[in-house]
């Protein structure tokens, strides 16, 4: 299914409302960058993508192989350095409890390792290009 997402500035200010059909989230820079410090930036919300793709596909991989998952924990980290700025090699890590044994459970994190959409897109390089640009005059 394709999906479109959407970033609208609010009142002329750095702050904007990011938006995947009726589902909200502020996006922003922090204020020592310049911004309202009011939302996620750009580089939290691209590891925050890896880190709900991973949490998301272990909920629904458990529930194929009837697993029942209490509590899972994502986290994700890694930096952005040099001019322009890049990601540093980016990790995460899961804890987890559920109603299966260890073994079920490690395989159950080793193969959404291995299929979450996210991090495979992220591994395999795809590629992201500028298709339109407009620019909207101000009246005067």
């Amino acid at each position: 299914m394709p999906l479109e997402v959407e970033t609208r500035n609010v009142a002329g200010q750095v702050t904007a409302l990011g938006s995947a059909g009726q589902f909200t989230l502020v996006v922003d820079r922090p204020a020592e960058a310049g911004g309202g410090g009011r939302g996620f930036n750009g580089g939290q919300l691209l590891y925050l993508a890896i880190a709900g793709c991973i949490s998301n596909d272990l909920f629904r991989e458990a529930l194929g192989r009837g697993i029942k998952l209490d509590q899972v924990v994502v986290r994700v980290d890694g930096d952005f350095v040099g001019d322009p700025a890049v990601s540093t090699e980016v990790s995460y890590e899961v804890e987890l409890n559920g109603d299966a044994d260890d073994e079920a459970l490690r395989d159950l994190i080793d193969h959404v390792d291995r299929i979450a959409e996210i991090p495979n897109s992220l591994r395999s390089g795809t590629p992201v290009r500028l298709r339109r640009a407009a620019i909207l005059h101000r009246s005067r």
